[in-house]
């Protein structure tokens, strides 16, 4: 198994990720209510996106299978932390589909494979996930 990323601690609260196979670099920082600056995304503010990020690309991969234009399409992601333990209690991901003509049947496979993401698989059965797909 070949290793994914590597990150380090740079220290003030803050880890310098890189992806090893394309030498990619994100950097987190703390978050504000939690003793960090918020100059960056947090580990938790990455796991929130990486959602959102999952779905619009599993999203995709079904639509470029079956030759379905979704380019454009957006998500914003909030996240919701909860306390005892410090943890994602709640993510929502309004979802913001480009102004194109879909079919009833395009848009019910493309909402089923939403459900279906990996990261969303991957997350605790106490993180709430809240999907809400706008169709323009």
């Amino acid at each position: 198994m070949l290793t994914t990323a590597r990150v380090t601690y740079t220290g003030g609260l803050r880890t310098e990720a890189q992806h090893l196979k394309s030498g990619q670099v994100i950097i987190t920082d703390a978050p504000t209510d939690n003793q960090g600056k918020g100059e960056a995304f947090s580990p938790t503010d990455l796991a929130a996106t990486s959602l959102a990020s999952c779905i619009l690309t599993i999203m995709g991969i079904t639509a470029q299978r079956k030759e379905i234009d979704m380019t454009g399409a957006t998500a914003e992601v909030t996240k919701v932390m909860g306390s005892d333990p410090r943890r994602i209690a709640k993510i929502e991901i309004h979802l913001i589909m480009p102004a194109k003509k879909y079919t009833d049947k395009e848009k019910k496979m493309l909402e089923a494979v939403a459900h279906h993401c990996p990261v969303g698989l991957s997350l605790s059965d106490k993180t709430e996930e809240v999907l809400t797909i706008h169709w323009s």
